[in-house]
């Protein structure tokens, strides 16, 4: 081999080194980045509740304030298999809390992550009697202010959260893009769906008398089997477990339960881009009824999705995961956590 052979191999080595380096640099640099964004400034441990013959598999996180006492967040989830920190997701919030000095709870729905039971198997009030047995739990506990029990509740929690404070004593709560009725809320989610979608008037008069043939089918008490035979076949996802859940919860509404949080400082927040929930008639709803103590408080968020994160990177799955990994806090609408933060710091 001639000599410039030799060299021009020996320039290639040093450049694929060279730049096999500089890769393996700004991956680590990433996996440090990742690593030190999803890490948060307080302490979680996994809990075990008792209630109802069952075990609640939940995640315990408390501020590093040194205090021996804190307030407590209890969180109640929305629709679907959720997990207790809902794949994360809960985490800005928790440190947010822990900032003005409370800890969390929340838990497994039963059946999520192995724990037993099937979520689909519950009730509004079945809800509310698992976060109330988690409250006193918690109150049982010589590290939470019994006097300082909270609840934070998003979308489906709405029927849940009044229920509990009927049930046991909560100093506030946070409710998230709550719905007052389930039928009218279904009715407005697919309605929303149908014109962000830009469906024909074929296609919304369909999917409308496919909507009212399930309301006929669920007000006499159908069995799954009669719901797929009407649709001829076409279930949609549905499944028999989700039919009962269904059937045992379309009836639920809002309006007159929230008489029990009277008295109660409640934030309500609502989402200028929220197409499961008519944030118009929630907040009406809410006014009408809490607004006489003057303990209620609206804020509303005209760039945020149902889900509180930002609109424009929740229309994105990219976004979405790309901003979950390197930057998760800034997922959520410009000053939602800072304001649940301010919230706790004013209570105490």
């Amino acid at each position: 081999m001639c000599p410039k052979s030799k060299t021009r191999r020996r320039r290639g080595l040093r450049i694929a080194v060279w730049s096999l380096v500089g890769v393996l640099v700004v991956a680590a640099g990433l996996v440090g980045v990742v690593l030190w964004q999803n890490s948060y400034d307080m302490d979680e441990q996994r809990v075990s509740i008792r209630h109802g013959g069952h075990t609640l598999n939940g995640v315990l996180t408390t501020p590093r304030d040194g205090r021996k006492h804190h307030g407590l967040v209890v969180y109640v989830h929305g629709d679907g298999p959720v997990d207790a920190t809902h794949d994360d997701g809960y985490k800005p919030m928790w440190e947010a809390n822990a900032k003005a000095g409370y800890a969390s709870l929340s838990w497994d729905k039963p059946g999520v992550n192995g724990a037993p039971g099937n979520w689909l198997d519950q009730s509004m009030n079945d809800r509310a009697d698992e976060a109330a047995a988690a409250i006193a739990w918690a109150r049982a506990r010589p590290d939470i202010d019994g006097d300082r029990i909270g609840l934070w509740g998003a979308s489906q929690a709405g029927w849940v959260l009044p229920k509990v404070a009927a049930k046991t004593p909560v100093s506030f709560v946070i409710a998230v893009s709550p719905a007052i009725n389930w039928l009218q809320q279904g009715r407005y989610n697919l309605l929303a769906e149908l014109r962000a979608a830009g469906a024909s008037t074929a296609r919304t008069k369909a999917a409308i008398a496919r909507s009212d043939t399930t309301r006929r089918l669920l007000k006499r008490h159908a069995p799954f089997e009669e719901y797929v035979k009407a649709m001829e076949g076409d279930a949609d996802g549905m499944t028999a477990d989700r039919w009962r859940f269904i059937s045992k919860n379309y009836t639920a509404d809002a309006t007159q339960d929230l008489r029990a949080l009277r008295g109660i400082p409640v934030l309500l927040i609502t989402a200028g881009h929220d197409i499961h929930v008519d944030t118009a008639d929630t907040e009406r709803v809410y006014r009408k009824t809490l607004d006489a103590g003057g303990t209620l408080t609206v804020e509303h968020y005209p760039d945020a999705a149902h889900s509180l994160l930002k609109h424009s990177i929740e229309q994105s799955d990219v976004k979405t995961t790309l901003t979950a990994l390197i930057s998760p806090r800034r997922l959520f609408a410009d000053g939602f956590l800072d304001s649940q933060r301010q919230l706790l710091e004013e209570l105490g």
